[in-house]
């Protein structure tokens, strides 16, 4: 799968401020970077640096009255779909020393809170029939609502409330999944067929010695996901972090599998990058 991806970000700062962008796709094994571009319109100087985990970049800005970021890039994905019922999640103690934190409560995801729900909802379950009963549960317990939600917004709210967001059923997943003895995180990620298109959130559980994508809001396929971020939850994953006041002026996201362009329209796609 070949992904066109194509991201404008305009704000306006009533007072300088530092920015921190995460809106590049994440070179990795399951996704390979055919061709990308990123021009951010700054007077102040650009600084790259490394991502949660070594995944993707992140990009140091300033915003000074305005701040424009134009990212455009080709994405081939060689993710073939797996059986995570089939995967076994192990005991913990043998979990590596890496994966360990995504284990224990967060900000966003307070597992301890949903323990106790998980034993009895998933009596009998476990390791990837345990992953996959959890998707599907928040998957139809969870109403998708564009203002159900906001920065203060947890998977404990979630839970209570049963709208949301990507990044809440993301949330949700996650803290379940952690309640559950599965090692958990969030990922930030493009992908095509998003209603209302923007960035996605979905959730990535380590299962049979490797990492495994898993979106509970059925809105688009993990073989077609190319990630940009992985954390503990959306304070580690977020698209843009504002240290001061900001005002979006324009904001549009638009992820195109390529196999359903035209030649012409292809091209486009892929100019510039």
């Amino acid at each position: 799968m070949r992904l066109a991806i194509d991201v404008h970000l305009d704000y306006g700062f009533p007072e300088p401020a530092d920015v921190l962008l995460q809106i590049e796709a994440a070179a990795m094994a399951d996704q390979r970077i055919e061709t990308e571009s990123l021009i951010i319109e700054s007077d102040h100087p650009i600084r790259a640096i490394r991502g949660e985990e070594g995944i993707g970049q992140r990009c140091w800005a300033r915003g000074d009255q305005r701040l424009v970021a134009n990212y455009r890039a080709v994405v081939t994905i060689e993710r073939p779909a797996i059986d995570l019922s089939s995967l076994s999640s192990g005991p913990v103690r043998e979990l590596p020393p890496e994966v360990i934190r995504y284990m224990l409560p967060s900000r966003y995801c307070e597992s301890d809170r949903l323990e106790h729900f998980v034993r009895r909802e998933f009596a009998g379950l476990s390791g990837g029939a345990l992953a996959v009963a959890m998707t599907e549960w928040v998957c139809r317990a969870i109403e998708y609502s564009n203002a159900a939600s906001d920065g203060r917004t947890t998977a404990l709210t979630t839970f209570a409330e049963r709208r949301g967001v990507c990044r809440d059923y993301a949330h949700l997943l996650v803290a379940l999944a952690r309640a559950g003895e599965i090692p958990a995180r969030c990922v930030a990620a493009y992908a095509p067929g998003v209603d209302p298109p923007d960035f996605h959130a979905v959730a990535e559980v380590w299962l049979g010695g490797g990492w495994h994508l898993l979106d509970a809001t059925g809105m688009a396929s993990c073989c077609d996901l190319a990630r940009v971020a992985v954390g503990l939850d959306a304070t580690e994953i977020a698209f843009m972090t504002i240290f001061g006041t900001a005002n979006l002026w324009a904001q549009t996201v638009s992820v195109r599998r390529l196999d359903d362009l035209t030649a012409s329209e292809e091209q486009g796609a892929s100019a510039g990058c």
